[in-house]
């Protein structure tokens, strides 16, 4: 009986933590991606509010290459509260092949969770919609610090087809004077 407990406890840890790297229903992640072109820094111009990032204004997000294919990530944000920045490294796999932008990043350990661009300006990676393993998670990240309006609203629509509740957003402040 001991063991069936335990294979079934394994069974509920891999189905949860696989779950973990999902992708929502509806949602397609970029085909085509080139990483490459992707590395570098990126502003986040909007996202859904969650702890880890509350009271964060100028936010980035730097992705570089590491040693092992993995990428590096280095969130950073300033938190007018306690007067500091405020910043985050984690790792980040491919869950597939390398040209369908779906990874998988960690910043604790062993858990990761799904980093899926669904949107992006495949030309130039100027702007990218993100999203995470279900319908929580929403960012909007572009090379500079703002984007034309009809930019933006052309992201909000496809997020709103997508399923996804702009309303929700939160304006990223990337202007505060320190």
């Amino acid at each position: 009986m001991r063991f069936l407990q335990k294979l079934t406890l394994v069974t509920f840890l891999c189905v949860l933590l696989s779950s973990c790297t999902s992708v929502p229903d509806g949602v397609k992640p970029i085909t085509g991606f080139n990483l490459n072109k992707y590395l570098g820094q990126w502003y986040e111009l909007a996202r859904y509010d969650h702890s880890f990032e509350e009271g964060l204004s100028r936010v980035t997000a730097t992705y570089s290459m590491r040693d092992d294919d993995g990428v590096k990530v280095i969130n950073r944000g300033y938190s007018e509260d306690a007067g500091e920045w405020e910043e985050a490294e984690g790792t980040a796999y491919f869950v597939d092949e390398p040209t369908t932008a779906h990874l998988k990043v960690s910043f604790f350990g062993p858990f990761y969770a799904s980093y899926i661009v669904m949107k992006l300006d495949k030309e130039n990676y100027q702007y990218a919609l993100v999203t995470g393993p279900d319908r929580e998670y929403l960012w909007l990240l572009a090379r500079t610090k703002t984007l034309p309006d009809a930019t933006i609203a052309e992201l909000m629509t496809f997020a709103e087809n997508a399923g996804y509740d702009t309303d929700k957003l939160i304006w990223v402040d990337q202007n505060t004077a320190l």
